[in-house]
Formats: structure tokens, sequence, C-alpha cells
């Protein structure tokens, strides 16, 4: 086996599972759709050791690697959320023998994927257009993903470079639009003090809206998961159909908010592991009218898009952006 000098190997950890895939920066689709695997993180000792794993289960060579972490990266040193490892990066890089790893935030990983996203990786949302960059252009855009938590970055491009931006923008306040979004707040500050808008855009935060609905009504619905609020919803059920409604808009708005302090006029593009799933509930919601509803600015709002990502492996797919845009900046600098 050799390893060609293009080829890296790309990764996606979370706390449960780990994917991995080969990217080759001389293409224009680097991700190498048929060589994704994925492995219980359980498994192995090490992210090291999942990695051999995988190049010998390929039986490719790689030297370079990108590896997106759900997790703080400081320096040389990540921490996986929910996970005991603790990576090195240039441990890591000398077990695998690589002369070059890079390891980024998973949600770094997800801005630096909209630069490869096509329109069949993307669902619209609501009646502004969108169509990928053209080479040269610059743009702006914004990134919000609820699931555990909820995920909140962006993408800067300039230059034909991209840069990612990491925010802590899931722990903004939440700001109520309406009455009843006022008495949830109200309910929230109860339980939790400080009402961030994690609380309510993410999974729990469904179940957090939902026990204020119910609340309102005057009973209490017990403990629920998100999957049993949803499925609630579509048993048409009125106070979980009612969490699923408020849920959407509140994102909306939302993510309306992130266009205005990003300034993210080329689109706002939604991730996450609830997205897919809530796709037919945000389609039919107010969260297209509570994005676009910003006072002054709603003329200009109606027309920045909002895409829900549908790309079935955007973890990978940003890290393998990652390496090309790392390779660009190399030949750059040695021009």
């Amino acid at each position: 086996m050799s390893a060609a000098p293009s080829l890296v190997l790309v990764a996606d950890i979370g706390g449960t599972n780990a994917r991995f895939a080969l990217a080759d920066t001389r293409e224009a689709a680097p991700l190498q759709q048929d060589s994704i695997a994925e492995f219980a993180v359980s498994e192995f000792p090490s992210l090291a050791d999942a990695a051999a794993h995988y190049l010998q289960q390929a039986d490719a060579v790689a030297t370079r690697g990108v590896f997106a972490v759900a997790g703080r990266v400081d320096g040389d040193e990540a921490r996986i959320t929910n996970h005991p490892w603790v990576i090195s990066r240039s441990r890591t890089a000398q077990v695998l023998g690589f002369d070059e790893l890079h390891l980024i935030n998973d949600f770094a990983a997800q801005a630096m994927a909209i630069s490869l996203l096509q329109p069949q990786d993307v669902v619209q949302l609501g009646g502004a257009r969108w169509s990928p960059r053209l080479p040269g252009q610059p743009a702006n855009y914004g990134v919000i993903g609820p699931g555990t938590g909820l995920g909140v970055g962006g993408l800067v491009v300039r230059d034909d470079r991209c840069w990612p931006l990491e925010t802590e923008g899931g722990h903004v306040s939440f700001p109520p639009g309406t009455p009843e979004e006022i008495r949830i707040l109200e309910i929230l500050s109860e339980t939790f003090g400080r009402v961030s808008n994690e609380r309510l855009v993410c999974g729990p935060g469904l179940v957090n809206i939902h026990r204020a609905v119910c609340e309102m009504a005057g009973f209490d619905p017990g403990l629920l998961q998100p999957a049993e609020v949803t499925a609630r919803a579509a048993a048409n059920d009125p106070q979980a159909l009612r969490a699923v409604d408020l849920f959407c808009a509140i994102f909306g708005a939302i993510a309306g908010d992130l266009v205005l302090i990003q300034g993210a006029w080329d689109g706002v593009f939604l991730t996450g592991g609830l997205v897919p799933r809530m796709l037919e509930s945000l389609r039919h919601s107010g969260f297209r009218q509570r994005f676009e509803n910003k006072g002054r600015f709603s003329s200009i709002m109606g027309r920045v898009p909002s895409l829900a990502v549908i790309h079935p492996n955007p973890g990978l797919l940003g890290a393998a952006a990652y390496a090309v845009d790392a390779e660009r900046a190399l030949a750059g600098a040695r021009a």
C-alpha cells in the first residue's frame, strides 16, 4: 500500500459513534462516499486505535488527517463530550504516522461543509433561493443546529478561503416574541433561572416547551423524551402539536437573529440531528414567518435563504472541506 499525496483521512467523532472516510483533495467532490464506515467509540481505547482500525479495514494509507470532534479543542488537546477519550493531536499523529493532523470542533466542520453542499443536499424553507457559491465570490453564512444542544456558528469566505466561526450562540438569552412565549419564559425561569436559546431549541428544549404548554393547560405530562412529544403530535395531541409549532417558530426567530448578528446575508443552514426528523413540521410552521419578521429589516430578510441540510454526513463533508482549504492555503504560501 502507498499513500496518495492528495488522500486525507477524515473523521467525525461523537460521544457514541466515530465515522471515518477518505477524501481526495484533488477532486471537486473530495469526500469518497463509498469509503465511509462507522464504529462505536466504546470499542476502542483511543481515537488513534479507531483510526488505525479503519485504515487497516479499508486497506488504505494516509499521511494526513482532519478529525472533527464533538467537544472543545484547546490547542493540542480535545475532549469528547459524554465520552472519556482525551485526544492529543501530536500523540495521535505520531501513532498513526501522519505528517499532518488537524483537530477541529464538530460545529466548525458543520460550517465548513457549506462550501461543498450541493442543491440536492439541502431543502429550501421559504421563498428565498440559494445556489452554491461561484469561485472567487465572497460570502457570509450562518449555521445553526439543534440536537442534544444548540450549536451556532458561521462561515466567512474570502479570496476562496473558508473561515469557520465557532461560537456559543446557543447560550444567548432567549428573547420571547409573543405573550405566550413570555409566559413560557416565566415558567422555565422558575426551573433554570436564566433561560438560554438552548433551553428551548434542541431535543430537551422541545420537552421543556411541551411541559410549559401543559402547565398552562393545567396538567403535568410526566417525564417524556423528545421522540414521545413528536409521536404525540403525530397522534394529534393538542399540547404536543402546540409544542412542535412553538419550537419551529422560535427556531425561526433565532435563526433570523443569527443573520442580523453575523451579517449572514448569503444564507443560514439548519443542521443537527433534529432537523431531518422535523423537516415537514418546519416546512408547514411559522419558522419562515418568524425568520423574516425583523421589523425594519423584514424586506431584506425575505431575500435571505434558509436551508435544511439533509446530507447524510455533513461532519465528514466538512472535514473534507477543511482538508481542501488547508491544502489551498499551503499552495498559496508556496506560491
